[in-house]
């Protein structure tokens, strides 16, 4: 297990992350809003489109109704990097390192589609060799940056008016049992950093993942 040092230096490096992720690209590219979003394929199609063959990395999220993305791995040595292509998610090398999966997008790119996660609502993780891992959306969490331009601002819920330090949020959405964690910023009043989406998916145990 980390030392709590070593998930210390996690969290601040997350929260240089939460912080820059927004001002990455000075001129912003909007994307197409949600009613103009193309028709979806079918899950079959779509895993055909994402396969590799690498069968442990992960290559595609399909969301019924919501949304179907490949998947950009993050290089392990940049854990700033989130793609800006349109149509992609990026996985988070950090929560990787804890055994779980963590999904990144800009909120005017393919994070636009995360607040459309539903409770309840089933996500198929596609890896290289058509397997197909299936998880389920629990948790939805929203938060304010007390100090949005602070590389260690403190963060509220929204809902519930709780108060976390960047430690506690981080091992709050990415540390624990197996899940999967949607993450994208939440703009308000023109500023990009004001808070963070957090929607957290766990495996269904009602299905089993499929194999090819």
């Amino acid at each position: 297990m980390a030392s709590e040092t070593s998930l210390r230096r996690l969290a601040l490096a997350l929260s240089l992350f939460l912080l820059i992720v927004s001002s990455l690209i000075p001129h912003r590219v909007l994307a197409a809003p949600l009613a103009e979003t193309p028709a979806l394929p079918d899950l079959t199609s779509f895993v055909s489109s994402v396969e590799n063959g690498q069968s442990n990395t992960l290559r595609g999220v399909y969301v019924d109704g919501v949304f179907a993305l490949p998947v950009i791995q993050q290089p392990s040595t940049d854990a700033l990097y989130v793609s800006t292509a349109i149509g992609t998610l990026t996985q988070f090398e950090l929560a990787a390192r804890h055994g779980n999966i963590g999904l990144l997008a800009h909120d005017y790119l393919s994070g636009q589609y995360f607040s459309q996660l539903a409770l309840g609502e089933r996500v198929s993780l596609v890896y290289g060799k058509g397997r197909i891992e299936t998880m389920q959306i629990t948790k939805v969490y929203r938060y304010r940056a007390t100090d949005p331009y602070s590389t260690t601002s403190d963060f509220t819920d929204l809902d519930t008016n709780q108060h976390l330090t960047d430690y506690q949020l981080f091992s709050k959405v990415y540390l624990g049992a197996e899940h999967a964690t949607f993450q994208t910023c939440i703009e308000q009043d023109g500023n990009l950093s004001w808070g963070r989406l957090f929607v957290i998916a766990e495996p269904d145990t009602s299905q089993a993942s499929s194999t090819q």
